[in-house]
């Protein structure tokens, strides 16, 4: 498929591939791979991440495996590197990764800064981003909401930049966006909602903004009827993106008739 036509037809385009959905979900949390299954495929997410510490994609070759479920024949598995907290630990993870997906380049590079609130700490996710640059890894990366965090990510070389809407797995949603706009308004690579979105009207909310795309996991896997959530998010984020490209109407004090007083008959 050409650049015009992935244009024409609105697609998500990431390191030069083209995805008719913008909605990327987490493969944890479920309670059984059938279920995740089933609720990826509700949500019609082609990206899935992975985290390479906790899910198995062939590290115990005596275990169920997720690639057992979500073949990459048929999904874009997406390894990330959760539950690390240093730039060399996520660094050799994805290393791990990329020999486990038989040279796979896609990634999402996560370096935490605590256990309590899993925000990015942002001086290891720089190092970690420019060696896995350097070493030939298309990088998807999660990020503090600071414009200018998000551009020295951008001028690395990163493929995708994600800033937080709210802590990880919180549900609170969209806490600052103002910040989300400006990353987006200077972003020339996919920007990418990661972390905090809670329901359907969240995910609508980051397309609605410009967002390219928004990922989640709990708010999915964790909701009382997973598959049913999965449903939701998918038309959220599809609704988001549409009044998007459609343009809302300016905020004004003032009401506006909706029909027109000229011309009017009595």
């Amino acid at each position: 498929m050409s650049n015009q036509e992935a244009n024409h037809q609105d697609l998500l385009t990431i390191a030069g591939k083209h995805y008719t959905s913008r909605l990327l979900v987490g493969s944890g949390k479920y309670k059984d791979l059938r279920q995740t299954r089933e609720a990826t495929d509700a949500a019609g997410a082609q990206i899935i991440t992975v985290a390479i510490r906790r899910v198995n994609i062939g590290q115990d070759p005596k275990a169920p495996s997720l690639l057992d479920v979500l073949p990459p024949s048929q999904y874009t598995i997406l390894p990330n590197t959760a539950g690390c907290y240093t730039a060399r630990d996520a660094v050799y993870t994805l290393q791990m990764a990329r020999e486990l997906l038989d040279g796979h380049k896609l990634v999402k590079l996560e370096v935490l800064g605590d256990e309590k609130t899993l925000f990015p700490h942002m001086p290891e996710t720089l190092v970690a981003a420019e060696q896995l640059v350097k070493d030939g890894f298309d990088v998807m990366v999660y990020c503090s909401d600071d414009p200018i965090q998000a551009k020295i990510l951008e001028d690395i070389g990163c493929v995708a930049v994600m800033p937080l809407a709210s802590l990880i797995g919180s549900g609170m949603g969209i806490l600052n966006p103002w910040n989300l706009s400006l990353i987006i308004d200077q972003a020339k690579v996919p920007v990418l909602v990661d972390a905090g979105v809670g329901t359907a009207s969240d995910a609508a909310i980051a397309m609605e903004l410009g967002c390219d795309g928004v990922l989640m996991n709990t708010a999915i896997a964790g909701a009382r009827d997973p598959v049913r959530m999965a449903r939701a998010m998918k038309l959220g984020v599809r609704a988001g993106r549409e009044a998007y490209l459609a343009g809302r109407i300016a905020r004004k004090f003032a009401a506006s008739p909706s029909s027109p007083m000229a011309g009017r008959l009595a």
